[in-house]
């Protein structure tokens, strides 16, 4: 599933297409802290998909309850909410031009002191990221950061990115971090707690092993070094550095090290497996006993021989306590984790079986004896330890109807995160190629019955956002995502049962609708074997596949006629094509280069647009004729977009370019036959449109651009004479170059594509007259129950519970309060708040207006506070004070 993504996110970026309140992060660019623009008060969320992308690696803090952190590839990294049991993100405020920050190769919670974690980001090791990796440091769980540079690259999105965990604090001198870094650079050293690093120069091996050394990229043939790096926390004292470090090396004869005089002297690990790569390596320091994965290859695709191996730290004796023979493998292990309540137990994951699922293994003896989490009866039928329950995530069915012994939903794939909760032996966590899967009653594996799984995924949105559509009518949102092609949100407050289906494109590259008949939708994308198109004649909610021209190897781009009588596409391995009706048949389009991005006029349904390498083409009859603009001066690479503007013949907008040559945005009003330049606008990569402010005689623009020295989202109610800054330093993402839309229906809304954090939706605080109607005023008496359920220096979690004692309903509601110290929050779940001052006011969601009486609401959480936090005792209801519980 992910290998697709992997692929197309890295072609993305070496074309240029860079395939509550979340934490700050201090940046080193005054470009990216500049606050030139008045940001207007948006509201930012996530339209739902939960999950989406692989999760490589989950972290457990070994001292405090309930707090765990998950890493991902390119989307940044997560931490876990308790009282939700839902996950918040910890780098939206990543900006543009580090985008390679948003990819995690390792995560770090220190035990010592929980409020500390370490992130190690950077996302490719060649190239295509334009930023060495950094590592980065927060004393306040991820609010906030800050930043050490390092003088190499960090592979978040490379080949081995499932091993580790690369970083790792020393359990006793909390003030000691390694690292391992990839390239044949070592292992690094920090003895400041993060703030600075330096090589180890006396560690021996920097590794050898590549993927592939004949790519010629850079991507497969990268060095993948340091692997992980694990403590002997009993070699040690509070304060004092712990003695013997185990290293693991990505090197199939030399794969761990040792050192015991706290990392001054490194050898070799006397009597070692040979042949394969550990993968992780994890201490049970209570037994005496090193566990390790072993893999014949890095992964996370790849691997088709695997073992197990348990080293006792006291004897130095080697035990192979392999679940299978080795000759019976198909598959390399990974997701090691000990259950750290009775340390005798371990798992371990068969993280590259494909088919027919993955597998894990259990052990309560330290090896002795293994069980699997399922097994076959009689061949092709299988019996499982566990049962799925994916109702909160429906599309994790993938629409599959498998033959035995594949089952949907999957086990998993690509397991290479899998982690025990240190203070409860019933839960566990383990990451997929597609989402977070978990359990609660872990231990009824033992007892032999059945363990229960079900996506831990909520508020983890990983997906790569290709393109998105907001139709006049019918669903607001029409998404073409990468890896699970993409949805169809009629409410973006939940989870679609379904991604697209009939054809299941694994990515979708394009979409388009019928401007004035939107229930006729197109799609087109990537696709192993099968059509590469799908149309769609109810808006979107069921598909039916097309025909491919001959040639085709992948989705391009596709436009729809203004009333749906034909279609425009431009696939990759072939020239553009058109077709009227639904794509029964193609015609080789004439006049245009292969490979151009294709649109078509909102108005007028035989009008197309293309454009390719500088230069603009329009044709006037359907598609099958194209003539070359002479308009000049646009940008001459192919990192374009542009759209036309609906109800008016002929507008068209034109972004993109590069820092080298023509870049910014463009408008034409003559259908392209000449444009001219925005001279307010810097840069800009995306273009969209939405309801119009009222007074305004023309549709409100959004862009993901730079404006007066400042990177940012958009937004122009005046045809584009001036901007407004409507996200801020917050809440970046990344790269949001792929696409943007703003919403025909709701003034101000508008959704944002991300490379890795999913489809970004913001709602402004302005209504301009054309947003929805005002949240009603509950009546009738009420009771709040406040309550702090997690305080640290400088920050705390609140659950708030407001009842309704009245005797109606409620249609809608608000809570406010004053905080008595001036606290401030920064991240509010399930509702919507504003803060003036220490003033809160918090009202529904959509999904929880209705509150039956003698019913309750709940809502929670974090804030920041100085000096005090003490509790608000009057909270108001409308205008009725509530009783405080």
């Amino acid at each position: 599933m992910r290998r697709t993504r992997i692929l197309t996110a890295v072609l993305a970026l070496a074309a240029g297409l860079l395939a509550g309140t979340p934490p700050a992060l201090a940046a080193n660019s005054p470009e990216e802290t500049a606050t030139a623009f008045a940001a207007d008060t948006y509201t930012w969320k996530n339209a739902r998909v939960d999950g989406g992308g692989f999760v490589p690696g989950i972290v457990f803090n070994r001292s405090e309850k309930n707090l765990a952190y998950a890493r991902t590839d390119i989307g940044g990294a997560y931490r876990w909410v308790q009282s939700t049991k839902s996950w918040t993100p910890l780098l939206d405020s990543v900006g543009w031009n580090e985008w390679g920050h948003t990819g995690v190769v390792s995560l770090a919670s220190d035990s010592v002191d929980p409020d500390k974690v370490y992130a190690a980001v950077g996302t490719y090791t060649n190239s295509w990221d334009p930023t060495d990796g950094a590592v980065l440091r927060s004393a306040d769980r991820g609010a906030s950061w800050q930043k050490a540079d390092l003088p190499f690259k960090l592979g978040g999105n490379m080949p081995g990115r499932g091993m580790g965990e690369r970083l790792a604090v020393d359990p006793n001198r909390n003030s000691v971090l390694y690292l391992g870094a990839p390239s044949g650079k070592g292992l690094w050293r920090s003895t400041d707690s993060g703030a600075s690093w330096s090589q180890v120069t006396a560690f021996p091996n920097v590794g050898n092993y590549v993927q592939d050394a004949t790519d010629t990229s850079g991507y497969a043939s990268d060095n993948q070094g340091i692997v992980w790096v694990t403590f002997d926390e009993s070699t040690g004292s509070a304060g004092n550095t712990t003695q013997t470090i185990y290293v693991g090396v990505a090197d199939q004869d030399n794969a761990v090290y040792r050192s015991t005089d706290g990392g001054a002297t490194w050898s070799r690990l006397a009597g070692q497996p040979t042949g394969h790569l550990a993968h992780k390596g994890v201490l049970d320091a209570a037994n005496g006993y090193l566990y390790l994965a072993y893999s014949d290859k890095g992964g996370p695709y790849d691997g088709g021989k695997g073992q197990l191996w348990r080293y006792a730290t006291r004897t130095g004796t080697w035990t192979d306590i392999s679940p299978v023979a080795e000759a019976d493998t198909y598959y390399g292990f990974s997701g090691l984790t000990i259950d750290r309540q009775h340390p005798g137990t371990v798992m371990a994951t068969a993280y590259s079986s494909w088919w027919p699922d993955t597998q894990i293994f259990r052990t309560t003896d330290s090896g002795g004896t293994w069980t699997k989490a399922w097994d076959y009866t009689s061949y092709p039928n299988r019996s499982n330890r566990y049962t799925m329950d994916v109702s909160s995530v429906p599309w994790l069915t993938f629409g599959a109807n498998p033959s035995p012994p594949e089952q949907t939903p999957k086990l998993g794939w690509m397991t290479e995160g899998l982690e025990i909760d240190p203070f409860d032996s019933a839960r566990m966590m383990y990451g997929t190629g597609a989402t977070v899967y978990g359990t609660e009653n872990l231990t009824a594996w033992d007892s032999g019955g059945q363990f229960t799984v079900k996506p831990m995924v909520q508020g983890l949105e990983e997906t790569a956002v290709n393109d998105l559509a907001s139709p006049p009518s019918g669903a607001p949102l029409l998404s073409a995502l990468g890896d699970i092609g993409g949805f169809r949100h009629t409410d973006l407050t939940k989870v679609p049962s379904m991604m697209y289906t009939s054809p299941n494109l694994t990515s979708t590259t394009s979409l388009d609708y019928a401007e004035t008949s939107p229930n006729t939708v197109v799609r087109v994308g990537n696709l192993d074997s099968g059509p590469h198109i799908g149309f769609s004649t109810d808006n979107g909610a069921n598909w039916f596949a097309g025909s491919d021209p001959s040639g085709v190897t992948g989705g391009g781009t596709v436009a729809a006629a203004s009333d749906g009588s034909r279609f425009v596409w431009s696939p990759a391995g072939t020239g553009v094509q058109y077709t009227t009706g639904f794509g029964t048949s193609w015609s080789a389009s004439s006049g245009i280069p292969s490979g151009a991005v294709v649109e078509s006029d909102r108005v007028d349904p035989k009008t197309f647009y293309g454009f390719k390498s500088g230069k603009f083409y329009v044709s006037s009859d359907g598609g099958a004729t194209f003539t070359a603009s002479s308009a000049g001066n646009l940008p001459s690479g192919d990192s374009v977009r542009f759209k036309a503007l609906p109800g008016s013949k002929g507008d068209v907008w034109l972004a993109g370019g590069a820092s080298d040559g023509a870049y910014g945005l463009w408008h034409s009003t003559d259908g392209g036959a000449s444009f001219t330049k925005l001279s307010n606008v810097e840069q800009a990569d995306t273009v969209g449109f939405g309801k119009a402010a009222t007074g305004a005689s023309y549709q409100t623009l959004y862009t993901s651009a730079k404006i007066g020295g400042v990177r940012g989202i958009f937004r122009s109610t005046d045809k584009g004479v001036s901007w407004t800054r409507i996200n801020d330093d917050a809440h970046q993402w990344g790269w949001t170059g792929a696409a943007i839309t703003g919403d025909p229906r709701i003034y101000g809304r508008v959704y944002v594509a991300t490379n890795g954090r999913g489809i970004v939706y913001g709602d402004s605080s302005d209504t301009g007259g054309g947003g929805t109607d005002p949240t009603p005023t509950p009546t009738g008496a009420c009771t709040v129950t406040y309550r702090i359920t997690n305080q640290w220096s400088g920050g705390f979690q609140a659950d708030v519970s407001l009842t309704n004692t009245g005797s109606a309903a409620w249609t809608g509601w608000t809570l406010g309060w004053t905080f008595p110290d001036g606290q401030k929050i920064t991240q509010l779940w399930n509702a919507d708040h504003t803060q003036s001052g220490a003033a809160v006011t918090a009202r529904n969601v959509t999904w929880n207006a209705n509150v039956a009486a003698g019913s309750s609401v709940s809502f929670g959480f974090t804030g920041s506070w100085t000096g005090a936090n003490t509790k608000p005792t009057s909270f108001k209801s409308g205008s009725e004070t509530c009783t405080v519980s």
